[in-house]
């Protein structure tokens, strides 16, 4: 599988942009009550995701890498990846969404669904395909058993 670009970079990337438009764009403001809450437990909650599904991967003894599907040692398919084939992805999605109502401009939320969009097709696809080969039938049973995202 050839990644030009490892997910936390495009995580990283995303969330500079999305500072660079709240700082620019004029337009696009907004305020409204319980944001901060919101803002708060977004990021908790992808946190709390993103710690539990690494926890995960590692009690497998499997890798984390996503530039490197191909070493994969063992599918898991229970605890948080029954609910999200991605966990970690969602995690990122969560904070930079969490990144975005903290900014307070609505147009964060069109680089948010860049993030989704790039993701599918840049890293879950060629995941989903390098998995398919190591797995075969077991993971496209898990495919039609989990969700992408949530």
């Amino acid at each position: 599988m050839k990644l030009k670009i490892p997910p936390i970079v495009v995580f990283l990337v995303s969330g500079s942009l999305m500072y660079l438009l709240a700082e620019f764009l004029p337009a696009g403001y907004f305020d409204f009550f319980g944001r901060h809450y919101l803002m708060i437990f977004l990021a908790a909650f992808g946190i709390v995701i993103a710690g539990v599904a690494l926890f995960q991967f590692y009690a497998a003894k499997t890798t984390i890498d996503p530039t490197q599907p191909d070493k994969t040692k063992k599918l898991v398919v229970n605890g948080i990846y029954a609910y999200s084939r991605n966990p970690m992805y969602l995690a990122m999605l969560l904070l930079l969404l969490a990144w975005g109502i903290w900014l307070g401009n609505a147009f964060n939320t069109l680089l948010a669904a860049g993030f989704v969009a790039y993701m599918n097709r840049f890293q879950i696809e060629p995941e989903e395909h390098a998995l398919t080969k190591i797995f075969n039938k077991d993971y496209k049973q898990y495919c039609v058993l989990a969700r992408r995202w949530f």
